[in-house]
This record gives structure tokens, sequence and C-alpha cells, in this order.
């Protein structure tokens, strides 16, 4: 008799290949050698990207950065916040938001995060109240926390809002595009994110005077932000005037892009739509697969919202503590990584690991979300065969974790 073939476990790390058209124009900088983006007199590919994305947002300015982080920590400096100024930040999300608090002088101050992964309003709109001067609201994994609810919380306050939407490149909320609803949105480049320039973040706005502050301090010496292009239909006057302000007013933290980042972002633009279209077809597809069970609980969108996914965030519903690493160390067996936000050693995620803030709070409701919380990488590349294979081994390690504890 023939033994059956061991099942293919897909690589959920392994991304899209980045697309042809970049080679020709990385093979034209490797030849040149320009890889500065202030090398050029006018249309370096950094520039190019930032015109190309702010189109795609529908916002007036784009500045590309080294990270996502990098652009966090701009977006609060060119908000000219006083020194130890208390910026409220959801408790769910990763180290480098508040690392980001913390290097723009700073003070984190964290509020909990329900079980939908989703700010937690009413302690949200309490810790308001406490001479907060700028929030940063995290769609931490892509989840849209009620958008409606805190802009109009901040807005009564004239606190600004700062959107980390590195999760949620393509999600919109009332078909506006997340990034776009506060003061600044700021997306990664990061190699597990919709676009892929293996490190690299950028930051949009609408605001003439945040963004020349943002690319002064981003590294524009000189008259070097001259090569930033002014809005679309815009004669650059606001923006020209905003940069003439702010010359050598503020210091510089060279956080800029390479043109060689941003030569293999620019191509990936036009493949954004349809990988939106296929992250969210392959989330729902195995949402629908787990929420049929009963020990599983992936949670809904908000109504407003409209998500981009590459990955998959459910709870585990009914278990103990030796059915939960059980069922983790089952999932391993088989081939998926299953990160439990809260019982991962080390976890960046899980805000008591966050030993770098002083009086680190504790937040019961956040905690005990992240004990239950589990996150698996979805690719938007995968086929529903790789999508079945994937979502019974989640099923299978989860009956094996209820048959053990059965036994």
């Amino acid at each position: 008799m023939s033994q059956e073939q061991p099942v293919q476990v897909p690589n959920v790390h392994q991304g899209e290949p980045i697309p042809e058209a970049a080679r020709a124009a990385i093979d034209a900088l490797m030849q040149s050698g320009d890889l500065f983006r202030y090398t050029a007199p006018q249309d370096a590919p950094v520039a190019l990207l930032e015109t190309e994305f702010a189109e795609l947002l529908g916002t007036k300015y784009a500045l590309a950065v080294s990270s996502c982080s990098a652009a966090l920590f701009l977006s609060l400096k060119a908000l000219d916040l006083p020194h130890d100024a208390r910026v409220l930040i959801p408790a769910f999300t990763f180290a480098a938001v508040p690392s980001s608090v913390v290097h723009a002088d700073c003070i984190p101050v964290l509020c909990e995060v329900g079980a939908n992964y989703r700010v937690d309003l009413a302690d949200f709109e309490a810790k308001l109240e406490d001479d907060i001067a700028a929030v940063i609201i995290s769609h931490m994994r892509g989840h849209t926390s009620d958008m409606d609810a805190i802009l109009a919380l901040c807005s009564a306050r004239n606190i600004p809002v700062v959107e980390d939407a590195a999760h949620s490149l393509g999600t919109t909320w009332h078909g506006r595009n997340i990034g776009t609803l506060g003061q600044v949105g700021c997306f990664s480049f990061q190699s597990y994110k919709m676009l892929n320039a293996g490190e690299g973040g950028i930051l949009v706005t609408n605001d003439a005077d945040l963004v020349a502050r943002a690319v002064i301090m981003s590294g524009a010496y000189e008259h070097n932000w001259q090569k930033h292009k002014p809005a679309r239909g815009d004669n650059g006057t606001a923006l020209a005037d905003a940069f003439a302000r702010w010359q050598n007013q503020l210091p510089l933290y060279n956080l800029r892009m390479s043109n060689l980042s941003a030569a293999v972002v620019r191509p990936q633009l036009p493949e954004l739509a349809r990988r939106v279209e296929n992250g969210l077809k392959n989330h729902d597809y195995v949402a629908a697969k787990l929420n049929a069970h009963a020990n599983f609980d992936v949670p809904a969108p908000l109504a407003p919202e409209r998500r981009a996914p590459d990955s998959i965030q459910f709870n585990l519903v009914g278990l103990d503590d030796v059915q939960i690493e059980t069922f983790a160390a089952a999932t391993a067996a088989r081939g998926v990584k299953v990160q439990i936000f809260g019982r991962s050693s080390d976890n960046a995620r899980a805000f008591w690991n966050w030993q770098f803030l002083k009086d680190l709070p504790e937040l019961p409701q956040t905690r005990a979300m992240l004990m239950t919380a589990c996150d698996v990488r979805l690719p938007v590349r995968l086929t529903q065969a790789e999508l079945d294979i994937i979502a019974g081994i989640l099923l299978s390690s989860i009956e094996e974790s209820l048959a053990r504890a059965a036994a």
C-alpha cells in the first residue's frame, strides 16, 4: 500500500514577489549610484512615490521615511507638542508606538482595549480628561476602532489625532481611507505589510505646516525641501511659505527613505486594490470556518469598516490555561505557528513587556484579551486549498486540546 503523502503546510512568512517592473528602476539606480533621495534635481524615486501615494490616499501631502515608527515620531514632533506632553494610545499595539512617543519626549498614556481588539471608548473618554495633548490610534492588525466617536471626542477638546495605520493600508471607514481621518496618518512598508520594501514608512496629511516641519526634521537640510512636490492643483504657495518659515528652526533626525526602497514600492501601488480584495476574501473564508466552532471567536468588523487584512486574529473561548497551551503546541507541531499575544515570551505587543515605560499601569481588560487572542498570518497570495490546510490545522488542534482535557 502506498503511504499517504504529508500535507504541505503553506509558508505564511513568504510574501508576493516584487513586480518585475521594479527591476529596470533598480538596475538604473545601481548604474547611477543615486540612492540618496536628494541627489537628483527633481523626480527622484522617493519624490515620485510621495506624489503617487498621496494621490492614492486622496491627501495633499506625503513624506516617505525610514519606517512607520519614524513617521509616528515625526508626526508628534511636527505637532510641536511640549516636552512631557501626554499622548493617549491603545494598550494593544506594537512596542514601537509607545517607543515613538518616548522618542518624541512625550509620555504615553495607555487606555483599555476590548475583546474585539478595539479601543474601549469609556476608558478612552475618561483618560482624555487627564491632560492629554495628542492621541495615537493604532488600528492594530487592521482592526478599526470607532473613529466616529474617537474623532468627535478629540475634536471637542481640540486634541489632534495621529493614525497608526501600519496594518491598515487599503482599509476604509465610511468609504474614506484609513490614515486620512486624523491630522496625520502613518503607514508601514515593512516586509509583512501590503506594500513591501523590507523596511520603510510614509506619513500623509493635508496640513502644509505640519508636513513642512516633518520634511525638515526628516533630514531635508539646507534647501533640499525644494525637491518636495506641492500638492496636485496647488500652486505651492502654502507649502513653500511653511518651508521658509521653518528653515533652520528645527533639528534634523535623518530618517529619510532611500531611492532604492522607493523603487521597490512604486511598482506595487497598482497591485494594492487586488491585494486588498484577496486579503479580505481569504480572511473571511477562514473566519467563517473558525466561527462555526464554539471555541473560536473571530470578532466582526464594525459597520462602517471595510478591512484589508493579511492576517487573522481570533479569541479562544471556554478553554482553561492547560487547554490553551495544548492548542498552541498542537498547531506548532502541525506546522502553523499561532501567536497568542499574552503567552508568547517577551511579546512586543503585550503591554507589560514595555518595561521602558515608567509607572506601567495594570489594564485588566486588555490583559485578559491578550491571554486568549491568537494571531496567524494569511498572506494575500494564498490559495483556497492552502487556506483549507491552515483552517484544518486550527480546527484539528482545538479538538486535540479538548480531547486531552476530557481524557
